[in-house]
């Protein structure tokens, strides 16, 4: 029996995400009988290579999507917003990384480990959530199962490459200079991002608090189906080009031992456990590059309160932190027979 293949298109493929699209799409040898690559205008009649053909990048048009079954779009809010309704209209299922929809009702928001099931409504769109969100949700999910979370309370430490590869040249850029003995002049970021870590990501509000940290906390809400969890998120950019890492404190119900949750997290789906600080045996940032689980460690007992744990989490943020779980969404879709 011959399997079906999808006609695939990937909106921001020249980006750092776009290129991490392809790598995995490859890897994971999803079912393509097209590929279709949009990017800037700058880039339209260049040529990337995927699946062992040259693909020719082209410019976004109202007709773009007549041949495409899935959509994988990360070029930013603004693209997503004027293009994918287009999109789902010519009948193509869109899985969008720009969170501009996460938050609307009856959008699902979705990380296959975590919340495969909300995909069964779905109306052409599912978002996917920001890269912090999904290694949290994925760390705490298996937990939260067997001992419902009360209280979170993350700081999260984010790579450049976030912003994309301007930022990525920029951090580059100002490394130099620094070591030149001159001044880093910032152009992305408010302030030098060289040998320096930035308590502000995407915009601050009238709170005191970022859009980054809001969104990490409802996302959070969203997806493990409980809208009681309190959560406060503090959202730092450090000098890290990829790999997020995040400090977690979590209040659970009731006590649980750090041994519980090692042995829950070691069997969990897309979590790897690395906790071992006798041999400084944890994850960082470094581990994480070009790998696709979660990583945890540092699992201890929160000094603090008496149901309270803490973790070390670190993903990578250009791999599992977006492109990768927009592939497996795609991937249950195609097992669910939604698409």
């Amino acid at each position: 029996m011959l399997l079906r293949k999808y006609h695939i298109a990937i909106v921001g493929a020249t980006g750092l995400v776009g290129q991490e699209f392809i790598k995995i799409l490859e890897k994971r040898d999803f079912p393509i009988a097209s590929v279709h690559l949009f990017a800037s205008n700058k880039s339209t009649g260049k040529k990337l290579f995927v699946s062992h053909n040259h693909v020719e990048l082209k410019e976004l048009t109202r007709n773009s999507f007549d041949p495409v079954d899935i959509a994988f779009f990360a070029a930013g809010s603004e693209i997503s917003q004027h293009f994918i309704p287009r999109a789902v209209k010519r009948a193509a299922t869109a899985i969008d990384c720009s969170g501009v929809f996460g938050m609307d009702e009856g959008v699902p928001l979705v990380v296959p480990e975590v919340n495969p099931q909300d995909l069964e409504n779905h109306h052409g769109l599912i978002a996917s959530p920001n890269s912090t969100t999904i290694q949290l949700v994925v760390a705490l999910h298996p937990l939260h199962r067997v001992n419902p979370i009360k209280r979170i309370v993350v700081d999260t430490y984010q790579a450049v490459s976030e912003t994309g590869s301007s930022a990525v040249d920029e951090l580059n850029a100002q490394i130099k200079l620094v070591l030149e003995g001159k001044i880093g002049v910032p152009h992305i970021f408010p302030h030098q991002i060289a040998f320096n870590v930035l308590p502000e990501v995407d915009v601050f509000w009238d709170d005191g608090y970022t859009k980054e940290e809001w969104r990490l906390s409802e996302e959070t809400r969203k997806i493990l189906h409980n809208d009681t969890i309190a959560i406060s998120a503090t959202c730092v950019r450090v000098p890290v080009i990829v790999g997020n890492g995040e400090a977690v404190h979590v209040e659970f119900s009731k006590p649980i031992k750090p041994e519980e949750a090692r042995t829950i997290l070691a069997s969990a789906p897309g979590v790897k456990l690395l906790d071992d600080p006798s041999v400084s045996l944890y994850p960082y940032p470094w581990s994480a590059v070009g790998t696709d689980d979660v990583l945890v460690g540092r699992i201890r007992r929160d000094a603090s309160h008496a149901n309270g744990l803490v973790m070390w989490v670190v993903a990578d943020n250009l791999r599992k932190g977006v492109a990768l779980n927009a592939v497996q969404i795609a991937e249950q879709l195609i097992s669910k027979g939604l698409v």
